[in-house]
């Protein structure tokens, strides 16, 4: 495995959506996949998972891949016009800790471009054009960065630490879809997120639970 520099989250390492969904592509199976991320995943390196440990070269532990179960973790949708126009309201337009995200960084136009916005009554939502090459990564990097923005805040700063997604689909190249989130609760450092993405149709496409550590 190895996570092309493109998909980098915070500078200089993978994004944790992207990164986490690539090992659970590698690991098979066809359930709900959980990943736990131990370092910030590193860019253009050789990865190897062997008995559910994701290591690099020097044999450093980078993640741990396991089966989740039941991720129960739907949030409930909106309708594109909501999702836009809580978009014009992304805090990551004015302040971001990670400009060039290639989920929901403001200065990547050849990103994902999920810029996720409150609603009132305190989800996050975001309409998300699936690129020209969709795969399970894709989904799972849609179900990331919503969650994190449920919590993140000015002088704020959280990383993805562990998440666990299920992909009941893959989004056509170019549908129009939206991604929620919600924040479920904050334990000391730690916030526990849920968010999930829908097909034009407004067909869940995807859902995930996320534990997000305060920096």
């Amino acid at each position: 495995m190895r996570i092309e520099s493109r998909f980098n989250g915070p500078a200089g390492s993978g994004n944790g959506g992207w990164s986490a969904g690539t090992f659970a592509a590698a690991a098979g199976g066809s359930g709900p996949v959980e990943v736990t991320l131990r370092r910030p995943p590193p860019l253009e390196t050789e990865l190897t998972l062997i008995d559910g440990e994701v290591r690099d070269p020097t044999g450093e532990l980078v993640a741990e891949v396991h089966a989740a179960g039941v991720v129960d973790a739907v949030v409930p949708p909106v309708d594109l016009e909501t999702a836009v126009a809580a978009a014009t309201r992304y805090p990551g337009l004015v302040e971001h800790p990670f400009p060039s995200c290639y989920v929901c960084g403001p200065q990547r136009v050849d990103g994902l471009r999920i810029f996720p916005g409150r609603l009132p009554d305190g989800r996050t939502a975001a309409p998300f054009r699936a690129p020209a090459q969709v795969s399970g990564a894709t989904v799972w990097a849609a179900l990331d960065c919503p969650g994190g923005w449920a919590v993140l805040a000015p002088g704020r700063p959280y990383l993805l630490g562990r998440i666990a997604a299920v992909v009941a689909a893959l989004p056509r190249p170019g549908d129009e879809c939206v991604v929620t989130g919600v924040l479920v609760r904050v334990d000391g450092r730690k916030a526990l997120v849920h968010t999930s993405l829908y097909g034009p149709d407004g067909a869940l496409l995807g859902a995930a639970r996320a534990t997000w550590i305060a920096r």
